[in-house]
């Protein structure tokens, strides 16, 4: 079974960072919703989302993927924090699964883990170090990115699909009554 984290700042996209989660776990993968800071974040919108560890309790022999949800200030403090760079830097340099949604895509081009390839993000957080695409989701080796709320289904499916299998993302993607 696969291990991903996902890093919860204060200020995150709340339908982002639940989606991920929970379209994850449907897929079977373990996930650790790590926060930055104490034991929860509160989203963007105010609305408090549970960690089930700390950042810093993370090992990154462990885990197989890294995702960061969106949203404002909450990408600006992981594109901020030296742990976080870390820890992009270390997957990505053991071509492990390194994904972000929405504004967070601006922490993956802080560590240098895009410099060249094919990315996307939020409107108006264009990646200068990137081939900027506008598609809703973009995938480039190890690397997954993605644009907005409205993405956020499909990003996470394409994340089961790399992470358990395409008959697994197929089968969830029916389930849920998601159109791509």
């Amino acid at each position: 079974m696969s291990k991903v984290a996902v890093l919860l700042a204060n200020g995150c996209e709340e339908i982002e960072a639940v989606t991920i989660i929970d379209v994850l776990r449907r897929g079977g993968v373990e996930v650790v919703a790590a926060a930055l800071e104490g034991d929860s974040a509160r989203g963007s919108h105010d609305i408090r989302i549970g960690a089930d560890a700390k950042l810093d309790d993370l090992s990154v022999d462990e885990l197989d993927a890294v995702v960061l949800p969106g949203g404002l200030p909450g990408a600006e403090k992981l594109r901020d924090d030296n742990r976080v760079k870390k820890l992009l830097q270390a997957l990505a340099g053991k071509q492990k699964l390194v994904a972000a949604i929405c504004a967070a895509p601006i922490a993956l081009d802080a560590a240098g883990v895009i410099d060249g390839r094919r990315a996307t993000s939020y409107p108006g957080h264009e990646l200068p170090d990137a081939e900027y695409s506008h598609e809703r989701v973009v995938e480039d080796e190890f690397l997954v990115t993605s644009r907005a709320p409205g993405t956020a289904l499909e990003f996470s499916l394409a994340l089961v699909r790399r992470l358990v299998g395409h008959e697994k993302a197929t089968e969830l993607r029916h389930e849920m009554l998601v159109r791509l």
